[in-house]
Order: C-alpha cells, then sequence, then structure tokens
C-alpha cells in the first residue's frame, strides 16, 4: 500500500530557480550582469502553526503560511496528510516555525501568484492529538475516543482558519495525491460551503476492489510489505526529529526473498511487531467484508459542493482505479456539481514533477506533467478560489492518449464514441475480431507456486515504477504463459474504457489466479535502440526497441472470487467455469504496423502474494498446501474466451 510516503518531502523540495551572484572583486556590465536572486519562502510568507480544536475537543496540528503581501485578499489552499505537515530539513523531519520548506503549494505558479497555504496532520498522526483509522470510514456510529470523520474535521478546519487567519477571501481549495488524495476525496462529503475547489489526485478509494490493497481479490504482496515497513504505528504528538525507516531485505531480489519464506505467516515473521502491526489486518481481511466495505470512499460522494478535478496516471501502479471511483461518484450523486477528469502517462504521482517526457524505454514526446501544471491544475484553483476566467475552458475529461502521444478532450469517460468488441483468442496463439468456429480447443500450461512467473524480467527489490511499461518479452518466453498475438495491423487501433478479460477456464486445483496483460508490441525495425537508451537508470542499461512488448494493462483475477468478491468459492477440478472482470482503464493507440498482444499466466510474483492453487486461507496456508495445477483456457465457438474492449473511431 505505497502510498507515495515521499510526495510531501518531493512537493517540500522543489526548488525555484535563482539568479547567479556576482564575481567577488569585479564591475559587472549591464549585459552580463545576473538577475536578482527571486525572493524565496521566507521572504514572501510568514509561517504559523496552530492546534485547531475539532467538535470533539481533540486537536489537529496544522501550518498556515500567510502572503507578507497584504494588499489583497488570498485564498486557502490545503493539503491533509498522514505523512507529516513538518519539514524535511537536515536529513529530518522538523517542526517549528522558523524552519521554511524551499517551496509551496503543488507547483510553482501557486507560491508566485500567492496563496494562503494550509498543511495539516491528519488525526492521530504525527503533531496531531486523536486516533488514527486507516482509509477512516466516512460514516461511523460508533466512534471511539479519539476517533474522527474526515469530513467533519475539514469542516471544523475550515470554520476556524476563516475566523482567526486575516486577509482571506472566503474561499477553500484542497488538493492531495495518495493518501493526502483519500482525504481531498473525503473532506468535501458534505461539505462546508466555503470550499470552492478540490483535486483528490491518485486518490487512496476502494482498498481491496483495485486500489493499493487488493486487485481482483489478490494481496499486492510487494509494495504492502515495502510500505508497512516505514507506515508504522505512531505515538502523538510524535517527539521530534523524525526520520523514516526502510526494510532491509538482505538481497537484491525480492523474488528470492519472498519465495523462499513461501507462506505469508513466515514473510511477516521477518517483520518487527511494529511493522507488523497495520499490516495484519490488511491481511487478514482478505474478502471483501465490512472492513473494507466501510472504507469505500467512492460510496459517501455526496453533497460536494466544490468543483473536482480528480487526476490520475495510466501508469500508476498504486491507485489506478481511484481516480474513476472519486469521478463517477461525484458526478453521479452531484449532477449540479463539476466533476472533471485527468489522466495522463504518468506513474504514481508523476505529474506533481519532472517533465513527464517518458517512463522507462517508452517516451510520450512531450512534457505531459509540465502541461497538466500549468494548463490544467492551476487554471482550475485559480478559477474557482479568484474568479480567474482561463484562457480555455477546462474539458470535463482530459486524457491522455499513448501511443499517438496526444491530449484528448471528451464530454464523459468512457468516450460516447467508443464502442464494444471483443478480442478473440484463437489456435496456435492467434488474436483477433472474429469468434473461433469448432469446438473443445483450448490450450494448457502448468502453474507451479514455487515456481512462479516473476512480473519484471531483472532483479529488484520494492515495484519499480517503470514495470506498468515494461519489456514483457521474458514472460512470453516461459511455458507457463500463453501468449496470443494479432496479424501486424493495417490501420491504427485505439482502445479507450475498461479492459476485460472474459476466459472460459479450468484447473486441476480447487483455486488458481488468472493474471491477463495487454500488450503493444512494437514492429522489429522500430527505430531506437542502444543510444536511444543509454544512461537511463533502469535496468536493463540497454536494450533494442523492435520486438518489444510494451505492458499496456494487466491485472490479476484470484478465481475464488470469480462469483462474489464476499464469498468465495472453490473450483470443482476439470469443470470448465466462465469468468469475467476488470483489469483496468487504458487510453492506448495500437499503431499501425503494430500489433496486439495477450498474455494469460497464473502467477505474477512477488508483485501479486501466491496462491496455493489450493481453496484454503491464504493467510493462514501452510508449505504443504501450494502445490502444482494444470490451467486451462478454452477458445472453442461455444467456449470462447477473449478480451472486450471499447473501441475508437480513427480520426
Amino acid at each position: 500500500m505505497p502510498r507515495l510516503l515521499p510526495i510531501l518531502a518531493v512537493s517540500l523540495t522543489l526548488a525555484f530557480g535563482a539568479g547567479a551572484t556576482h564575481a567577488l572583486g569585479f564591475e559587472a556590465s549591464h549585459a552580463d550582469a545576473a538577475a536578482p536572486a527571486k525572493p524565496g519562502v521566507r521572504e514572501r510568507y510568514t509561517k504559523y502553526e496552530y492546534r485547531i480544536p475539532m467538535r470533539d475537543g481533540t486537536r489537529l496540528f496544522t501550518v498556515v503560511y500567510v502572503p507578507k503581501d497584504s494588499s489583497k485578499p488570498y485564498p486557502f489552499l490545503m493539503s491533509r496528510t498522514p505523512y507529516s505537515a513538518g519539514v524535511h530539513a537536515e536529513g529530518e523531519l522538523r517542526y517549528g516555525e522558523d524552519w521554511y520548506p524551499p517551496s509551496l503549494g503543488p507547483s510553482k505558479e501557486f507560491e508566485d501568484a500567492g496563496y494562503i497555504f494550509v498543511q495539516q496532520d491528519v488525526r492521530g498522526r504525527y503533531m496531531s492529538e486523536g486516533k488514527w483509522i486507516e482509509a477512516t470510514p466516512a460514516v461511523n456510529a460508533n466512534l471511539q475516543k479519539g476517533e474522527g470523520i474526515e469530513s467533519q474535521d475539514m469542516y471544523d478546519t475550515v470554520e476556524w482558519l476563516l475566523k482567526h487567519v486575516p486577509n482571506n477571501n472566503g474561499k477553500v481549495g484542497i488538493y492531495g495525491i495518495s493518501y493526502p488524495g483519500f482525504y481531498t476525496a473525503a473532506s468535501i462529503i458534505d461539505s462546508h460551503p466555503a470550499i470552492k475547489a478540490a483535486s483528490p489526485q491518485a486518490p487512496v478509494t476502494d482498498l481491496f476492489m483495485g486500489d493499493d490493497s487488493y486487485h481482483g481479490g489478490a494481496f499486492m504482496l510487494a509494495a504492502n510489505f515495502g510500505f508497512y515497513a516505514s507506515f508504522t504505528v505512531a505515538e502523538n504528538p510524535t517527539p521530534l526529529p523524525k526520520t523514516w525507516s526502510r526494510f532491509e531485505y538482505g538481497t537484491t531480489d525480492a523474488y528470492d526473498f519472498f519465495l523462499q519464506k513461501l507462506t505469508m505467516q513466515d514473510i511477516l515473521a521477518t517483520m518487527t511487531d511494529k511493522q507488523r502491526t497495520l499490516l495484519v489486518p490488511t491481511i487478514e481481511h482478505d474478502t471483501y467484508d465490512q472492513f473494507w466495505q466501510s472504507r469505500n470512499v467512492a460510496a459517501h460522494m455526496k453533497n460536494v459542493k466544490a468543483a473536482v478535478l480528480t487526476v490520475g496516471g495510466w501508469f500508476d501502479a498504486e491507485d489506478p482505479q481511484g481516480p474513476f471511483g472519486i469521478y463517477n461518484a461525484v458526478k453521479k450523486n452531484n449532477p449540479a456539481t463539476f466533476s472533471g477528469l485527468v489522466m495522463g502517462p504518468w506513474v504514481h504521482g508523476g505529474w506533481a514533477r519532472g517533465d513527464g517526457k517518458s517512463l522507462g524505454y517508452v517516451n510520450f514526446d512531450s512534457a505531459t506533467s509540465q502541461y497538466f501544471r500549468t494548463q490544467l491544475q492551476f487554471p482550475f484553483f485559480e478559477e474557482h478560489l479568484k474568479g480567474v476566467k482561463p484562457a480555455k475552458q477546462i474539458a470535463e475529461v482530459n486524457a491522455f492518449e499513448t501511443g499517438t502521444n496526444v491530449w484528448r478532450q471528451y464530454s464523459a469517460w468512457p468516450p460516447v464514441q467508443a464502442k464494444a468488441r471483443t478480442l478473440y483468442f484463437g489456435a496456435d496463439g492467434k488474436l483477433s475480431w472474429q469468434q473461433p468456429a469448432g469446438g473443445g480447443a483450448y490450450d494448457e500450461y502448468v502453474s507451479d507456486p514455487k515456481h512462479p512467473v516473476p512480473y519484471v524480467g531483472y532483479p529488484t527489490t520494492g515495484v519499480p515504477q517503470e514495470f506498468m511499461v515494461s519489456d514483457q518479452r521474458f514472460a512470453a518466453k516461459r511455458p507457463d504463459v500463453l501468449v496470443y498475438q494479432s496479424d501486424v495491423l493495417e490501420e491504427d487501433v485505439t482502445v479507450a474504457g475498461p479492459v476485460k478479460p472474459k476466459l472460459f477456464v479450468s484447473t486441476t486445483g480447487t483455486d488458481a489466479d488468472w493474471v491477463v496483460k495487454l500488450i503493444d508490441v512494437y514492429p522489429q525495425d522500430y527505430p531506437g535502440g542502444e543510444e536511444r537508451t543509454r544512461g537511463r537508470d533502469v535496468p536493463p542499461p540497454s536494450l533494442e526497441m523492435g520486438g518489444y512488448q510494451q505492458l499496456v494493462r494487466g491485472n490479476p483475477l484470484r478465481g475464488k472470487f470469480r462469483h462474489s468478491f464476499e464469498k468465495p468459492e472453490p473450483f470443482t477440478p476439470g469443470k470448465v467455469e466462465e469468468i469475467g472482470y476488470d483489469i483496468g482503464n487504458v487510453n492506448h493507440t495500437f499503431r499501425r504496423g503494430h500489433r496486439i498482444m495477450v498474455q494469460v499466466q497464473s502467477s505474477w510474483f512477488p508483485l501479486v502474494d501466491l496462491n496455493p492453487q489450493t481453496f484454503v486461507s491464504i493467510p493462514k496456508a501452510k508449505a504443504e498446501d501450494f502445490r502444482k495445477a494444470t490451467q486451462r483456457v478454452y477458445h472453442a465457438a461455444q467456449t470462447p474466451s477473449g478480451l472486450e474492449v471499447l473501441v475508437m473511431p480513427q480520426h
């Protein structure tokens, strides 16, 4: 559950440019005189720290940066975080009014334009009082002492700020990425009327149904293990200074580390009690029970009065579904409220830093992150908090189309122009739009949980961001991966919307994972190779791009959840069953001369935890429960396995 731990540190360390100083002892002419240094945060803002009382008496630690220029009123722009409102300085996390960050706000445009910036430690984290709850339920009739509701905490905070911080214009905006994105969404339920604009970005929305914790009912092992090694129970107010700790694997390859442990109990035994405290409930609640259902914030996005611009990344490995959940829920439940969506070619939080021109070996041909910050995010807040009309009205949906590498504007998502089609599996690994004829055809492989399919072709610990576009040729060569590939495309094919595998399968076990990956296969003569990739800090250090198999989207389904995520059911060995699920949204053009590929496998390790392939409670599984199984995927007239997609008409 790697909810962007470093994002606050990143946002606070994006320094703006400064003019060079004159060389000592020399006169400088007007022609070569350097520009004067730009005033820093300390010169332009005054910092205040408050403990704002909530309705139950709990005090939330809040940092406020007020412009020193008091010639005009300013709106509030707020971020609420479990990762600290302090300042990272001298290698440590520091609080105190003497410590200033090098920059403020989502990007330099905000700092230059002038806002009252507010950062708050949420209830029970760092310097705030109270009790912290994982993804705080929006409705809780049995609040314990110190617990709260995020929308109420935000309401009380806004009331206090409006009354106690002078020279404000009466308007409030809120934004945040990842977990702060969750707090942004949760804070605008039954929202205070002064909140005029909100931007939940990569928001943690429904932890079991496609965000950090589970995908298709399968536990996201590598990401959660690494996250909870650092994100632990904190006594609050937290003694300072504070530094982050990271888990030491003792190896360069998490694949070997986790495989040697095999069972979840043995994996957990490598962690300290403190590291396990927050992780264990996530593992033990391995069905979509009330624990998870109560934490689905999308189900409660009602009475939202602020304009909402939800942001996500096509290559976000952590919260890929959250943006769609919030966008759809706000739109459905609040028809009079603007609900916008921005999806770009970014990793988790990638729009907030860097230029967004590439990811790994895949290029996007423009500074996509910079475009978002200057042309979408900044105008959105300026319009709703200051009344500044944007040069170009922001469309409801701004979606970057990978492959062609262009921004598209739509009136809704999925685009109304997109039409449903199915890519069918066929004999000899063929993939086509034609439904198969005949009967009895199938492909099979042996899945061995003690020799699982890795999710990247190189050793790594953690989850490298480039894996979302990583070359899949290593997997295509394995005997336990089925490969279906189209002919060379004679025209572009643009897929825009959810991708839904519909498979007919059987297994000799009583449970099985089905991992489906949609892949763009580059032509053999695709330009670029060692010279293009030299110096990239992404393993391997160089490769030829001809034949590159770019992952476009992939996700698992834990087979026992094929009928219900609440009530798992075993497979009957050898029985053919239909399974269907959603592996996520894409906006990608497979270019003329490329091929479309689909890979099917039963493990994706250690991104996803191992399925023993026997019907057991996986958190309690023993080593002897992990067994080989033969998996079959059928592609006959009566059992036409394939991939349901939405295809756009060509421009």
